[in-house]
C-alpha cells in the first residue's frame, strides 16, 4: 500500500453487513477514532490474522474507536467472497464489529484500497491517521509480535496524533470487476 496520505478525509457511505442491517460511515464513527478496513474472505493473509483482527477490534472499542470491516472483492470471480460466506465468516470469528459488503466496488475505489487487509485509521474528525499493516506477521499466524494497529490506533484515540512510524500493508489485490 501507499505511504499514509496524512489529513485526507473519510468517504461517507452506506453499506450493507452481514447482519441485515445497513451502515454508514456516521453511525460508526468512535469518539476517539474510526477504523475502517478492508478484507475478504479467501485472503491467505486475512486468514493468518482474522483472529488478531477481532481481538485488536474489541480492544479498540473499549478505546472509543469504532470499526468496519468491508469486502469490495468481486465475488463471481471469487465466490468463496460471496455475502453468504461473509455471513458464515463473521459468525464462525465472533466479527463484534460490522462486516459490510461493498457490491458496487465505489467504497473501496473512493478510500483507494489496494489489498486485503488493508487499513485505514481516522481521528475523531474524521482525517487520516494511519495507513498500513495489523502487524509483521504477513501471512503467518504467529503470535507476540507487536501489535502496530492497535498501538497506533489508541495513540490517535488518546492524544489525536499520528503515529510517525508506520508500515505499508501486504496482501491480496483487491479483485476489481472487469470494466
Amino acid at each position: 500500500t501507499p505511504i499514509c496520505d496524512f489529513g485526507w478525509k473519510a468517504s461517507p457511505f452506506r453499506l450493507p453487513g452481514v447482519d441485515g442491517k445497513t451502515y454508514s460511515l456516521d453511525q460508526l464513527k468512535g469518539p476517539n477514532g474510526t477504523l475502517v478496513m478492508f478484507i475478504c474472505n479467501h485472503c491467505p493473509y486475512v486468514k493468518a490474522v482474522i483472529g488478531k483482527i477481532v481481538r485488536d477490534m474489541r480492544d479498540l472499542a473499549r478505546e472509543g474507536v469504532g470499526a468496519i470491516a468491508i469486502s469490495s472483492n468481486d465475488p463471481s470471480a471469487y465466490p468463496e467472497d460471496s455475502f453468504v460466506t461473509m455471513q458464515r465468516v463473521a459468525g464462525e470469528h465472533g466479527f463484534g464489529f460490522p462486516y459490510g459488503f461493498d457490491e458496487t466496488q465505489e467504497v473501496g475505489r473512493a478510500y483507494g484500497a489496494v489489498c486485503t487487509p488493508d487499513f485505514f485509521g481516522f481521528d475523531r474528525s474524521l482525517r487520516l491517521a494511519y495507513r498500513g499493516r495489523l502487524d509483521d506477521s504477513g501471512r503467518s499466524p504467529r503470535e507476540g509480535n507487536r501489535r502496530e494497529l492497535y498501538e497506533a490506533m489508541v495513540q490517535v484515540a488518546r492524544t489525536g496524533a499520528a503515529p510517525a512510524e508506520q508500515h505499508p500493508a501486504i496482501g491480496c489485490s483487491i479483485k476489481w470487476k472487469s470494466a
